[in-house]
C-alpha cells in the first residue's frame, strides 16, 4: 500500500473532521485526493497535505502564527488572478502552462498573464539604453535607468501600464542579447548568442519560466507595486530578489553539484550529500511533491549532457526526487553552450513578464502591501 496516501477516515481522523469538511477541504484544492485503485468508488488523499493542513489547525488561529506560517510555502497571502498551482500543474490564468510551451512565444504569453490588455499593442521606443558589460550588469543597468525617470504606477489606466510593461519587456530582451533586434524575443536572444539552434528551446523555457505564482521576486515586485512605484522600479525589484542564491542564482548551486560528479562520480556525489542531510540542489520542489512539470517539460525537448542525464538518474534512484526547473535551465545552457550567466538571464527575461502582471494587477487595487512584524528583541522601556 502506498502510504503517501490514506484513506478518508484516517484522514478524518488526523485532521479531526467530519466527511463534508473533508471534501471541502478537497474542493478548495487544500488536499489532493486521487481514486483508490483498489476501490475506484473510494477515494484517497494525500498524506503530505493532510498533515500541513493538520499542523495549522494544531497550532490555531492566532493571526500572528498564521501570518508567520503564510510566509513559507503557506496559506495564501493575497488574492491574484494571474497564477495557480493546483494538482501538480502550473496555470497561467487557468490555461496550462505546459500546454502552452508547446506552441507560444514569451510576448504571447505576457498578454495573457496581464489579462489580455495590449494584445495588439505597440511600445513606445524608449531612449536607447547603452549596452555594455556582463549579460547580469545590462540587465540591471537596463531596468535602473528606466526605475530611475519612469511615472508611477498609481492612477494610471490598465491599457496605459500595459503599454508600457510591452516596452520593458523589450527593454530587458534587448538588454539580455546586448542590443535591439527583431523578432519574437526567443529568436532574438537565440542569435545574439550565436545559437539559432537553440530558439526552441529558449522559447520554451522563457514561457515555462514566465510566472510562478507569488514567489520571492514576484512578492518583491508586487511590494513595490503597493507603493504606486513604476512598473520599471517594481521590475527592478523582482530582479533584484532574483540575483538571490537562493532564487535564479540557484543555477551556480547546480553547476558546482555537475562539477563534483564529474570529479568524483554521481554515486558518490549523491550519497555524501545525504550523508550530511543536505538538500540535492537542482532536485525537489515544495509545491510539486510528484515532479517538477516544467523541469519535465523541459528536458523533454532536448538532450542533456551526459554527466547531467547521469546525476539525474542517480538523484531519482537514490533520494526519490525528481529533477526541478533549475536543473533543466543549466542542462539547456550547457547543452547548447550558451553564455556563462545564461541561466539567470534567460530566467530574469522570462519572469519580467510575470513580474510586471503582477505590478499591473497589484497597481489597480490601490492598496499598500505593508505587514507588521512580530518583535523577538529586548523589550521596549514604556
Amino acid at each position: 500500500m502506498d502510504r503517501d496516501w490514506i484513506s478518508a477516515e484516517e484522514a478524518m481522523d488526523r485532521l479531526g473532521v467530519r466527511p463534508q469538511t473533508l471534501y471541502a477541504y478537497v474542493s478548495r484544492g487544500r488536499i489532493e485526493a486521487r481514486p483508490d485503485p483498489a476501490d475506484p468508488r473510494r477515494s484517497r488523499y494525500r498524506l503530505a497535505d493532510v498533515g500541513a493542513l493538520a499542523e495549522r489547525k494544531k497550532r490555531g488561529r492566532k493571526a500572528s502564527e498564521v501570518a508567520a506560517g503564510a510566509i513559507a510555502w503557506g496559506e495564501p497571502v493575497l488574492a491574484s488572478a494571474i497564477t495557480t498551482v493546483a494538482g501538480g500543474r502550473l496555470f497561467y490564468r487557468g490555461r496550462d502552462a505546459v500546454a502552452l510551451a508547446e506552441t507560444e512565444t514569451l510576448e504571447s504569453v505576457a498578454r495573457l498573464l496581464r489579462g489580455g490588455h495590449g494584445a495588439t499593442l505597440k511600445a513606445v521606443p524608449p531612449a536607447a539604453p547603452v549596452f555594455g558589460g556582463s549579460l547580469r550588469e545590462r540587465l540591471f543597468a537596463a531596468l535602473s535607468a528606466r526605475a530611475g525617470v519612469d511615472p508611477p504606477s498609481r492612477g494610471r489606466a490598465a491599457l496605459a501600464l500595459a503599454v508600457e510593461a510591452v516596452g520593458l519587456l523589450d527593454l530587458v530582451a534587448d538588454a539580455a542579447a546586448g542590443g535591439p533586434g527583431e523578432g519574437p524575443i526567443h529568436a532574438r536572444i537565440a542569435r545574439a548568442w550565436g545559437r539559432p539552434d537553440a530558439d526552441d528551446v529558449i522559447r520554451r523555457q522563457l514561457v515555462l519560466l514566465a510566472d510562478h505564482e507569488l514567489n520571492a521576486s514576484t512578492f518583491a515586485a508586487r511590494v513595490t507595486a503597493s507603493t504606486g512605484a513604476s512598473l520599471a522600479a517594481s521590475a527592478l525589484s523582482g530582479l533584484c530578489a532574483l540575483s538571490g542564491p537562493l532564487h535564479g542564482g540557484m543555477a551556480g548551486r547546480v553547476i558546482n553539484l555537475v562539477e563534483e560528479a564529474r570529479r568524483i562520480g554521481p554515486e558518490a556525489t549523491v550519497a555524501g550529500r545525504l550523508a550530511r542531510a543536505g538538500p540535492t540542489p537542482g532536485f525537489g520542489h515544495p509545491l510539486y511533491p510528484d515532479g517538477d512539470p516544467r523541469a519535465a517539460a523541459l528536458l523533454a525537448a532536448f538532450d542533456p549532457p551526459t554527466e547531467y542525464a547521469a546525476l539525474r538518474t542517480v538523484v531519482q534512484t537514490m533520494t526519490g526526487e525528481a529533477a526541478n526547473v533549475d536543473f533543466a535551465v543549466t542542462a539547456l545552457s550547457a547543452r547548447f553552450g550558451l553564455p556563462p550567466d545564461a541561466p539567470f538571464a534567460l530566467f530574469a527575461v522570462a519572469r519580467t513578464a510575470g513580474w510586471l502582471a503582477h505590478a499591473v494587477e497589484q497597481a489597480q487595487t490601490g492598496t499598500l502591501i505593508r505587514p507588521r512584524a512580530r518583535y523577538i528583541g529586548e523589550a521596549p522601556s514604556i
